[in-house]
């Protein structure tokens, strides 16, 4: 008797903040299994090393596949990660897509392949890819359901501005929960560039409508966060497979400290400057990893911390010079940060252990782009959020945690907009001094149900279970 174990190829997009949720998930679904399922996730050379926690977790359980970074003549080489070109998403999307051949061949000559294909939403190309192979596909999305719902619309309906030249012209996602409205400059860049007859830009319309046609579809969130979203989704799609799994978190501090980059600070030292802090009086600023900030924000925001007279934790990355791949000028850098008190605050230059900093109970405010991972982890953390939406899916991010849920206040939008620092001080200085307990009070209700959705019987403990049942985790015997 011949025991085969379900197996199931992983996809994730080279880009970190979609990597990292897919690979938490991939934890969830190695360790439910009790070793009954297979698990290949894919990698290029410069991203394995996020998979090493994973492969040594689960040594029996999840394995690599590597293979090379395809080229793109509009890519520079050595680029495989979108945080190396952020305002290159699409080339990296078309490059990335060069893997469907390489990845056909290792399907047909390996000598027990998947039967399922999970990949990111910006992998569509891979529904073609499960059609030739007769197997199915499952969509991953990094962003929430409400996003997703967006993402969806624009696709499906192709909407175009009545005057090309309006960037304010307002488009309206009519049929969605709440007949949500966003100026042009506030829909996604990625559908912004499509054009009529391109070649390219038909490629990712039909890759975005392979989503569409996809098996399944998995969301990093939770029911009682986006009932009305995932509820559309499922009436959109026509079926029922769709499962909330979130919020996915890193397992343990293990893993979330060591998913990062380089850092001016250790891990303990901003976890020895937090512990000297009394509770819920810093506020932690970060926008992300693929944001970089004007020299007039950053001056901005340093003044505001100094003029709110506020504790902070502030992650700036760090500019780079994009003819020579160097760093920006440092001396730059001096002149916002020369103002800045340091016995009031703790400058990381790169990467920050974000998840274990909102976590600290020193922590009582977090200044955000509204990036999906970072709204999930502030809920999860049980802290307010102060809206800086900047591009792609975080004008949608923000409406839902201001105006939906209202456990967020927006103080600033776009990714070239410079707040006004004396309105910005009074803001920082109220979210951690005692005018923002109505805030507070419902984003802790907010992480209540977070917890209790990812717990034991949850409703994404559930969601998880029935994809794990869908995927056919259980021994199968070939008996002939």
């Amino acid at each position: 008797m011949t025991v085969v174990r379900p197996h199931v190829l992983v996809i994730p997009f080279p880009a970190q903040g979609h990597m990292i949720p897919l690979l938490d998930l991939t934890h969830k679904l190695a360790a439910a299994a009790d070793s009954n399922l297979t698990i290949t996730v894919l990698t290029t050379p410069k991203n394995q090393t996020f998979l090493t926690p994973l492969l040594s977790a689960h040594p029996s359980t999840i394995h690599s596949l590597l293979l090379p970074f395809p080229s793109h003549p509009s890519l520079p080489p050595g680029i495989e990660n979108a945080k190396d070109m952020p305002n290159s998403l699409r080339t990296i999307l078309l490059s990335f897509s060069n893997l469907h051949q390489p990845l056909l061949h290792w399907f047909n000559s390996h000598p027990s392949p998947p039967q399922f294909i999970i990949s990111d939403m910006f992998c569509g190309w891979t529904q073609n890819l499960a059609e030739q192979l007769n197997i199915h596909r499952i969509v991953f999305s990094p962003s929430g359901a409400f996003a997703y719902s967006t993402f969806y619309y624009l696709w499906n309906h192709l909407p175009k501005r009545v005057n090309p030249t309006d960037e304010n012209e307002v488009v309206s996602y009519q049929g969605l929960p709440n007949s949500p409205k966003y100026p042009w400059w506030q829909v996604s860049p990625l559908f912004r560039s499509y054009v009529d007859g391109d070649h390219d830009s038909k490629l990712v319309k039909d890759w975005y409508l392979g989503n569409m046609k996809s098996w399944g579809l998995v969301v990093n969130s939770f029911s009682e966060f986006e009932k009305p979203y995932l509820d559309y989704l499922k009436k959109e799609l026509g079926h029922d497979r769709v499962w909330a799994v979130g919020p996915l978190l890193p397992v343990n501090d293990t893993f979330a400290a060591g998913r990062g980059g380089s850092s001016s600070l250790s891990v303990d030292d901003v976890v020895s400057w937090l512990d000297q802090r009394r509770e819920r009086e810093v506020v932690y600023v970060c926008f992300g990893s693929q944001t970089f900030l004007t020299d007039e924000q950053t001056a901005a925001i340093a003044s505001g911390l100094v003029k709110s007279g506020v504790h902070f934790v502030w992650s700036i990355k760090e500019r780079v010079n994009v003819n020579n791949g160097d760093d920006g000028d440092d001396d730059g850098c001096d002149d916002w940060s020369a103002g800045l008190d340091e016995s009031r605050g703790l400058v990381i230059r790169g990467w920050a252990p974000q998840v274990m900093i909102l976590r600290h109970k020193a922590v009582g405010a977090f200044l955000t782009h509204c990036g999906w991972n970072s709204v999930v982890e502030s809920v999860v953390a049980g802290v307010p959020v102060l809206a800086w939406p900047m591009s792609a899916d975080q004008f949608v991010d923000a409406t839902l945690l201001v105006e939906e849920l209202k456990v967020a206040e927006k103080v600033c939008e776009g990714e070239k907009t410079v707040p006004d620092s004396d309105l910005l001080s009074r803001v920082l200085a109220e979210s951690v001094g005692g005018t923002g307990e109505e805030t507070r009070k419902k984003m802790l209700e907010l992480q209540a149900k977070a917890v209790d959705a990812i717990g034991e019987g949850g409703s994404s403990d559930k969601d998880l279970g029935c994809l794990m049942e869908h995927l056919q985790i259980s021994l199968k015997y070939d008996v002939s």
